[in-house]
Order: structure tokens, then C-alpha cells, then sequence
């Protein structure tokens, strides 16, 4: 006859994770709470006076092409950032996953720049991509390329993804190498034996194997894209020439800390909100699938 073990209710439970949940709700579920129920206001600069407008600031802002336009400038900003940055970092990590003398020191050099604030990595980019002072535009001109980001909207928004992507690749560099090194021996062993190329062995048999993590740093990879870029743009271009490196999230910012219109930013930040909770459910509905545990 089976027996149920019941065990005393206890306190320590909720105590341990009390701290984690008065985290959550003071810096994530107050402020989404507070920016739902502003993008229904229209507010002076000082939030002296308000005036409740319903959904008028979404309807100004899909009537704006201007932010229409940075829609897309965002989808193409975060997948080449994702796509660069990952495959990169997997490049590399297939290289430092080798048996090498000063193995542990090469992968130490590769993960030190994800120690950089996303300001001074995109301060490093000015300085190497000064059209006056920086080394490369003196590199590009002797290839006839005339670099100046600051009035070419191509080349600000390549120095920015380049930027970013940079910024990453250490982070995701990191998972999979860890990711690489769990995998046995064994396999890439008897695939060796069996006459399987480096190539072969990578396409067939590695890569089928980090799936799981590649899946992991995609969504770690497009949330980074639409946020924690936001540094670096502002250090770099400003959300120019002409707002062609602007994408949703500077836009947040530019629209209510320098355009003081309270409303419609967070109107727009209710947006951005929506429309990464969307993009993550649909990682997860769809392209899981596709992951070989």
C-alpha cells in the first residue's frame, strides 16, 4: 500500500524568494504598470496637468511615418546584429574548442569584452571610425571608400551593428564553447574515424548538437538588439544622420527625455513592450521546433 508523505508547511520557502519577487515588481511590473497607464495621458513637461486621451497617442503614432519607418529600421538593426554576433562568436568557439598550446588564453582574450559598458564600446568605434583622427577611414580611403558616418545614414547604421555585434560576440562566444566542450569526445571521435572532414564534422554533428543554445541566444540575442544597444547608439551616432540609425527604443528615449511628449513615449515603450513579448512567444511556438534536444 503506498503511503503520502506530507511535509510541514513552512515559511522559509517564501522568504528565500521574497527578494526576487519585491525585485520583479519594483523595477519590472511597477514601471510597465506606470507606462501602460501614462501612454493613456496626454502630460505637460512638469506633469502638471494631465488629460486622459484613451488610445490618441497610438493612433498619432501609427499615423506617424517617421515611426512607421523605424519599425523596420529596428527588424533590420536586431536580425543583422543576432546574425552577426552569433555567428561569429560560433566561428570562434569552434577554433577555441581546438587542442591548442595557450588554449586558456586565447578564450580568456575573447570573453574580456563583454566586460566593456556598452558606452565605451561604442566610444572605442568612434575613435577607430573618426573620418579626421580615426585609423580606419585613413585604412578605407586607400581603397577609395570615403568614410564619414556622420552625414552617410549606410555607414552610421554599419558602424552600429558592427559596434554591437562586437559588444556581444564575447557572450555568446561564451555558451558556446560551453556548449561545445559538453559534447563527448566520443562523437567527434568516431566521426573522424568514419572519414568525416572538419568541415563535415562541424555542419553534421556539432552544430545539430548546440541547437539548444543556439535557440537560447537567439532570444538573448534579439532582446540585447532591441535594448541594451541603446548605449551604444547613443554614443556613437545619436540616433543619426537624419534618425537612420533611430530604432524604437533610442526613439523612447529621444521622443520623451528630449521632446518632453510624456504620453507618446510611453505609448511607444508599451509598443516595444508588446512587440518583444510577441517575437519571444513566437521563438518559442515556432522556431523550438527546430531545436534537437
Amino acid at each position: 500500500m503506498l503511503k503520502r508523505v506530507h511535509f510541514p508547511s513552512s515559511l522559509l520557502p517564501y522568504l528565500l524568494v521574497a527578494p526576487q519577487i519585491a525585485i520583479t515588481l519594483v523595477f519590472f511590473i511597477w514601471p510597465a504598470a506606470q507606462a501602460v497607464y501614462q501612454s493613456f495621458l496626454i502630460e505637460d513637461a512638469f506633469g502638471l496637468s494631465t488629460e486622459f486621451v484613451w488610445l490618441e497617442n497610438f493612433e498619432l503614432l501609427f499615423e506617424d511615418d517617421i515611426y512607421l519607418a523605424t519599425f523596420g529600421r529596428t527588424i533590420f538593426f536586431s536580425a543583422a546584429v543576432a546574425i552577426l554576433s552569433m555567428s561569429l562568436a560560433l566561428i570562434l568557439a569552434g577554433f577555441a574548442d581546438r587542442v591548442v598550446r595557450g588554449a586558456t588564453a586565447y578564450r580568456t582574450l575573447l570573453i574580456w569584452p563583454y566586460a566593456v559598458a556598452p558606452v565605451l564600446a561604442g566610444a572605442l568605434w568612434v575613435f577607430m571610425f573618426n573620418p579626421t583622427l580615426g585609423i580606419f577611414p585613413y585604412i578605407l580611403d586607400f581603397v577609395g571608400v570615403d568614410w564619414n558616418h556622420y552625414l552617410n545614414g549606410n555607414q552610421a547604421m554599419a558602424l552600429v551593428v558592427f559596434a554591437s555585434a562586437w559588444k556581444q560576440i564575447a557572450y555568446n562566444f561564451l555558451f558556446y564553447l560551453a556548449a561545445m566542450q559538453a559534447i563527448p569526445r566520443s562523437v567527434i571521435e568516431a566521426a573522424a574515424i568514419d572519414g568525416a572532414g572538419p568541415i563535415r564534422r562541424f555542419k553534421d554533428f556539432i552544430f545539430p548538437l548546440v541547437s539548444p543554445t543556439t535557440f537560447f541566444l537567439l532570444v538573448i540575442n534579439a532582446v540585447y538588439a532591441f535594448f541594451d544597444t541603446f548605449g551604444i547608439i547613443h554614443a556613437v551616432t545619436q540616433g543619426g544622420p537624419a534618425n537612420s540609425t533611430t530604432i524604437l527604443v533610442y526613439k523612447v528615449f529621444n521622443d520623451g527625455f528630449v521632446g518632453l511628449d510624456l504620453g507618446g513615449s510611453a505609448a511607444q515603450s508599451v509598443i516595444l513592450m508588446v512587440l518583444v513579448i510577441a517575437m519571444t512567444v513566437v521563438q518559442f511556438r515556432f522556431v523550438e521546433r527546430r531545436v534537437q534536444y
